[in-house]
């Protein structure tokens, strides 16, 4: 499943943020911060685990989550990759237009 379809969903992005916030949540604690209902919630937990961004591991009773942190290494490379072209097309704008202003002055 592709990380940027998992994360384009609100609560989904919501709990990632809790987990980054707070480290490993117990899905009840995660739950409860919804107004949505607890099958909502742990369809959400489902996305994300078969997506790999969160795992999950039994402490007794509670299931505990967890953030992925490879899943967020690789959504941090794709935005860094984005940014690096985005600078790259700048910096091509900013030679153009001093080339047209030093043409211009002329």
């Amino acid at each position: 499943m592709d990380i940027f379809y998992v994360i384009a969903e609100p609560t989904r992005r919501h709990i990632i943020e809790m987990l980054a916030k707070k480290g490993r949540l117990p899905a009840t604690d995660i739950s409860d911060t919804f107004s949505q209902s607890t099958a909502a919630i742990s369809q959400h937990l489902k996305v994300l685990r078969e997506a790999h961004v969160v795992y999950v591991e039994k402490q007794g009773q509670q299931r505990m989550y967890q953030l992925d942190m490879n899943a967020v290494y690789e959504i941090e490379q794709w935005t860094h990759k984005m940014t690096d072209i985005w600078n790259k097309r700048f910096d091509k704008l900013d030679t153009l237009l001093k080339v047209k202003r030093v043409n211009k002055d002329k």
